[in-house]
């Protein structure tokens, strides 16, 4: 049987003209022919027309993170076909972060793109690009940031309503009680996803602070949170690598809670196929990282802004089940999905 496709959450009807917007830049992109009406090579083009153009992506990643490594890959596969040189940083600290970003500046590059998961603190920075005259676009993180700091386009997913479609799933999984476990407390992102939980999900929804720097004192709390309250039937992680270690702290409280997880890499796959995982939610970050770098080809070779500059270009969610697993599993293991 073949496997069920994904399907992404629908938004606003304006967010899916972003969606159908980009897909129409990328055919004007590739579609003009010659005054001889033979069809020119675009990526041979693209590439001549781009030649030079230095692009800097600064995010809030940690050291090593996996999901962050599949938006690296996919901001270093449109750098390849478009000849962008491209230089990736990351800092987990918003202040590092926005000192990344003013390096950037003083290297003179001709784009930034940059994730917000603390927009007051990337203010100042992203400001400076401006005055600067480098375009700055936003990706993964800062959604309701990223036109109000003055971002020329955005790629990710809206954390709310990914959050919302969370909650209205576990009513569909006839969940009572759910534990929304937050990782990185003042992370605009993760606290919107809870947020958007708790307005949908009919049953009851509890936060639990925990610190993600440290895998050991994350079980620990998250075990006692479950050994406190045998009523949670459902735990909700804020990422892959943390939804591994709910399942460890499952098994140490002796609880019969199911996991589900926002993001995805192969572990979680496996997870979800062997069903120690009910379900995760996709937003696609390999595509996040190639559309932001993308964006500074189709800016720079055809003046084309995505989305018009007024909506964001959305990239998820979609929900990978037991049931349809098996049609990203290939991707997972190759670190792009």
């Amino acid at each position: 049987m073949n496997p069920t496709p994904l399907r992404p959450v629908p938004a606003r009807s304006a967010r899916g003209t972003a969606l159908a917007a980009c897909a129409a830049v990328s055919l004007l992109a590739s579609g003009c022919t010659g005054s001889d009406g033979a069809d020119p090579d675009p990526t041979t083009a693209g590439k001549a027309a781009a030649a030079g153009i230095k692009v800097a992506m600064i995010t809030h990643s940690a050291p090593d993170d996996a999901f962050w490594e599949r938006v690296r890959k996919g901001a270093e596969a449109a750098a390849a076909k478009d000849g962008i040189e491209l230089s990736y940083k990351s800092d987990p600290d918003a202040a590092a972060q926005a000192k990344l970003v003013r390096e950037a500046i003083a290297d003179k590059v001709d784009g930034i793109a940059v994730t917000l998961a603390k927009p007051e603190a990337m203010k100042g920075a992203v400001a400076a690009a401006k005055a600067a005259g480098i375009p700055v676009v936003g990706l993964n993180s800062g959604i309701d940031s990223w036109k109000p700091s003055g971002l020329m386009q955005y790629f990710g997913q809206d954390e709310s309503v990914a959050g919302r479609a969370v909650g209205d799933k576990l009513d569909s999984l006839r969940s009572k009680h759910a534990l929304c476990v937050i990782h990185e407390r003042g992370n605009v992102a993760v606290e919107a996803r809870c947020a958007g939980v708790k307005k949908t999900f009919g049953g009851r929804t509890d936060l639990l602070y925990v610190d993600g720097t440290d895998s050991e004192a994350l079980v620990d709390s998250l075990a006692a949170a479950l050994r406190q309250d045998p009523t949670i039937d459902e735990v909700v992680m804020n990422g892959a690598q943390f939804a591994l270690e709910a399942v460890e702290a499952v098994g140490e409280a002796g609880s019969e809670a199911e996991i589900a997880t926002f993001d995805l890499n192969n572990d979680i796959v496996e997870a979800v196929q062997g069903g120690d995982v009910q379900f995760a939610v996709d937003q696609q970050p390999y595509l996040q990282g190639y559309l932001a770098v993308d964006a500074f080809w189709l800016y720079e070779t055809n003046g084309n802004v995505s989305g018009g500059g007024e909506e964001p270009v959305l990239t998820g969610p979609a929900f990978v089940t037991k049931e349809n697993v098996a049609s990203v599993a290939e991707y997972a293991a190759k670190g792009t999905r």
